[in-house]
């Protein structure tokens, strides 16, 4: 490793024993207000001694140490967690997929692509037909080579009535999985689309071998092989020795969920766990002036929202939608539960994190307490019950708050708090009105397509609306920007407003949330790409510790 002392700025009364002070003990874990309590004692001014310490925690980041474990714990698991890639619905499931298999394709902090099992990529002049070359190093945890029939089979199960995947939608438009030969594939697609790279990144599109029925040993190309697995508990993964590029820098992680909040964020603040998902905006400002942890926080357009099924009463009533929508406080819900950590919503999926595919025309909606009344009795509805789960943090105060301002309408809402575990399997798109949390997804297309085509297995609403579907297909192929522009700003408003023929969508969304995760000031190695918890599920091949 480089020395820190070789990067340190001159401090004229800094002495060569202070140095090796300051380095020790930033390698064993000293905090931050320690080193800079030492700096100042030595002389420093405190301008001089933050830049110091920042310069040399730098330096310490930069060069990644093998050895030791990482605990992780996420929001919420049960028995429907599963190893089986094309079955992962939740971050637990991501984070496991990411630890014992690989995609064709990676994605990057800025939502471009490389490749990953595939050595290279390209596609024909349209983007209509796409081939894949795969790497001839790589092998599986039971030591047989990855080939062609390998990827073929794993894509394969995204396809035809009997597919369980929950990403079969995002691929349907490929007509056909091709084996050129024993390490190159092609997908031929129905027509253009720019985005099947990104898309192969994405969770459930990992590899697994030919034949696989049994998913209880994961056995995949990843940087870890499965020691333990228990649904619902935890699993344990050891260091893969064979992996086909540098590896993992830990020997052994366990990846395990505690739901409560407070609990979860006690847990790493007394070093119980390494690694937590979401936590809670009220508890910031005690991790922030806690030491050894910190605050991870990465901007994104990840979202929660109210769900209110079309095919049901309420959600049925479009007016009861369009009240529920404007008793929401926004500004309030961004400013005073996500504590500033997120963006006001507009009841649409996409945000400005979505780039040029986001509709910046729409009109936001604004707490509206007389266009909420007069939905409300349009409607006729009086009362209804909203089942919460905290599955993500500040959504049961957000249903809370808007509790309080339905009853100034004159809606009866009922809270019905429901446990996190289990959630998705018991409660979510099976009771009328209940909540939802979605990650952000790399293109605006990818999202809309997963939660919103008529046939998505996670339509959450079951909000069916055939223009939508058509457009959502046909904008891939479009090159032209302003028309993309113009097929995507339609679709927004669909959702969020529907028209003179169609009703919206039933989604109530009134923030998109940054993901906001807690760490070890001793586990260094996360990325900052924007798709999911602690860098989009990447940290388990990346992470590190300082104190190996």
């Amino acid at each position: 490793m480089t020395g820190i002392k070789n990067n340190l700025p001159t401090v004229a009364n800094l002495s060569g024993t202070d140095r090796e002070t300051i380095e020790t003990g930033l390698r064993r874990g000293a905090n931050r207000r320690e080193v800079m309590s030492w700096l100042i004692a030595a002389g420093a001014s405190i301008a001089a001694a933050g830049s110091i310490v920042s310069t040399a925690q730098e330096a310490l980041a930069a060069t990644p140490k093998k050895g030791g474990r990482v605990k992780f714990a996420s929001d919420l698991h049960g028995p429907s967690d599963t190893l089986d890639p094309g079955l992962n619905t939740s971050t637990i499931d991501y984070t496991r997929g990411r630890s014992f298999y690989n995609s064709l394709c990676q994605i990057n902090d800025d939502l471009s692509t490389r490749p990953e099992l595939a050595e290279e990529f390209s596609a024909n002049s349209d983007n209509s037909e796409w081939t894949f070359k795969l790497r001839k190093d790589v092998k599986f945890h039971d030591g047989s080579p990855l080939t062609a029939d390998d990827v073929i089979f794993s894509m394969s199960r995204h396809y035809g009535e009997k597919s369980t995947s929950t990403a079969k939608t995002l691929v349907a438009d490929v007509k056909e999985w091709k084996k050129v030969d024993s390490h190159t594939v092609k997908a031929i697609m129905q027509g253009p689309n720019a985005d099947l790279p990104v898309i192969l990144g994405t969770p459930q599109f990992k590899i697994i071998k030919d034949g696989t029925t049994d998913f209880q040993t994961a056995n995949g190309t990843g940087p870890f092989t499965l020691k333990e697995f228990s649904p619902g508990v935890r699993s344990i993964g050891v260091r893969n020795a064979h992996y086909w590029r540098e590896g993992a820098n830990v020997e052994e992680i366990e990846i395990t969920a505690i739901t409560d909040k407070v609990a979860r964020t006690s847990a790493l603040l007394s070093g119980d766990i390494d690694l937590m998902q979401a936590l809670d905006p009220k508890a910031i400002r005690k991790v922030e002036s806690t030491d050894g942890v910190g605050v991870w926080s990465v901007a994104s357009g990840a979202y929660f929202g109210i769900c209110a099924m079309t095919n049901t009463a309420p959600g049925n009533n479009p007016d009861f939608v369009k009240a529920l929508q404007y008793i929401q406080r926004r500004k309030k819900i961004v400013k005073s539960v996500l504590k500033g950590q997120g963006t006001v919503g507009n009841d649409n999926p996409i945000n400005i994190a979505y780039g040029a595919d986001y509709c910046a025309g729409m009109v936001v909606k604004e707490h509206d307490l007389d266009k909420a009344k007069f939905h409300l009795k349009k409607s006729g509805i009086t009362a209804a019950e909203l089942n919460v789960a905290e599955v993500a943090p500040g959504l049961t105060d957000t249903c809370l708050l808007a509790q309080r301002e339905a009853q100034k309408i004159g809606l009866d809402l009922q809270i019905k708090k429901v446990p996190n575990d289990g959630y998705w399997g018991a409660v979510w798109m099976k009771t009328p009105l209940n909540v939802v949390s979605w990650n952000m997804r790399p293109s605006a297309n990818v999202m809309m397509n997963l939660a919103f085509a008529p046939d998505a297995t996670w339509n959450d609403t079951l909000w069916k609306n055939e223009r939508f579907g058509k457009l959502l297909v046909e904008v891939r192929g479009v090159t032209d920007a302003s028309k993309r522009a113009e097929m995507y700003c339609e679709m927004q408003k669909m959702i969020s407003e529907g028209t003179d023929e169609f009703p919206g969508s039933g989604m109530i969304i009134p923030a998109h949330r940054n993901y906001v995760d807690g760490k070890s000031d001793k586990v260094e190695g996360i990325s900052r790409m924007p798709l999911g918890s602690l860098g989009g599920y990447e940290w388990p091949e990346f992470c590190w510790r300082t104190d190996a």
